[in-house]
Parts: structure tokens; C-alpha cells; sequence
């Protein structure tokens, strides 16, 4: 499946766990949260890595998202594809869980085909399955913390070719294709 972009919002990450994670991560505050409880209103980390100036912006989502994607890749934090899928249940209940992102495709790309967007793979009859093809919409999100980036896409959802899917699940070692079938 893919989300054809219809929406970016480009911004710095405000998830304000992240520098309680990595200041645990550092051992940092080891010794103070083990033994006293935490007040999650006091944690708070300042992002001042990078400001986002909208002349820095590519007028092309895409290529402004290759390019991010490409410094994810580059800065060696752990699955740069892996980003967060929304969907809406049948009652209308949000429903979120992380999914890996399998390809790219700028619609404006000579060679761009129909499927053209940020594809993905689930089974069909999972829960997340079941919704989008309810509800042929969905949102994304990649959580970049290391470079104080997220990247947000909202858009409508379709099914990638048979022949698409099919690769890929065969691609895909025995073990993860059994995990497939679970999800």
C-alpha cells in the first residue's frame, strides 16, 4: 500500500520524551529517576540542532523528503524508514502502529507509474489492513529524534499491483513472512 501525498507539514520534532530517552540512554539521570518518581511535565528537551527556514524548503515535497530521509540514512540512527501509520476504525477510533517505509516515488519523476507515493506492506486482513480498505485514507509519521526532525503525510491509500506485493513478500526471509501472516 502507499499514501499519495495531498499534505506535508514540515517541522522540528516536539516529542519532549526524547530528552529524557536519551539523557537515560547517557545514564545521566540513572541514579535520580530510579529511586523518585518522575514528573513527565519537567521533561523537556531544547531543539536547537537546526531552524526550519522556508527558503531552505524544496517547492517538491518529495525531493525535500529525499532529501531528509537521505540525512536519516546518513546519521546512522537505528531504521530511518520506520515511521508511524494512523488509520480509523470502522467506530471511528484512531488506530496507530509503526510500519517500515519500502519505496518513494515522486509522481512528477519521468518513470513515476501509478503507484507513485511512500509505499508500505501489510496483510490485508490484518487490523490496519481492514481499516484501509475501509477508509482509504491514512497518515504518517517518521520520528527522526536524533535530528530533532518529523516528518507528517496525510493522503488517500490504495493497494500497491499484485505483482508488487508479491515480490516483496517473497523477498522476504521465511521467519518475517510467518510474522506477516500474524499481523
Amino acid at each position: 500500500m502507499f499514501v499519495h501525498s495531498v499534505c506535508f507539514l514540515f517541522c522540528p520534532c516536539p516529542t519532549t520524551l526524547a530528552g529524557f530517552f536519551f539523557a537515560q540512554k547517557r545514564g545521566i539521570f540513572a541514579k535520580t529517576f530510579h529511586n523518585m518518581p518522575v514528573n513527565i511535565a519537567d521533561l523537556r528537551e531544547d531543539y536547537r540542532l537546526a531552524a526550519l527556514d522556508i527558503s531552505d524548503v524544496d517547492k517538491n515535497p518529495f525531493v525535500q523528503f529525499n532529501k531528509w530521509f537521505q540525512e536519516a540514512v546518513n546519521s546512522a540512527i537505528l531504521e530511518p524508514n520506520a515511521m508511524v501509520l494512523a488509520t480509523i476504525s470502522r467506530g471511528n477510533t484512531p488506530s496507530a502502529r509503526v510500519v517500515l517505509l519500502k519505496g518513494v516515488q515522486n509522481p512528477e519523476d519521468k518513470d513515476a507509474d501509478l503507484s507513485a507515493g511512500f509505499v508500505f506492506f501489510t496483510n490485508y486482513e490484518s487490523r490496519k489492513g481492514q481499516e484501509l480498505a475501509t477508509y482509504a485514507h491514512a497518515a504518517l509519521c517518521f520520528n527522526w529524534l536524533d535530528l530533532q526532525r518529523q516528518v507528517r503525510i496525510e493522503g488517500s491509500v490504495k493497494k500497491v499491483s499484485e505483482q508488487q506485493s508479491d515480490a516483496y513478500f517473497e523477498s522476504r526471509p521465511f521467519k518475517s513472512q510467518v510474522g506477516a501472516w500474524a499481523s
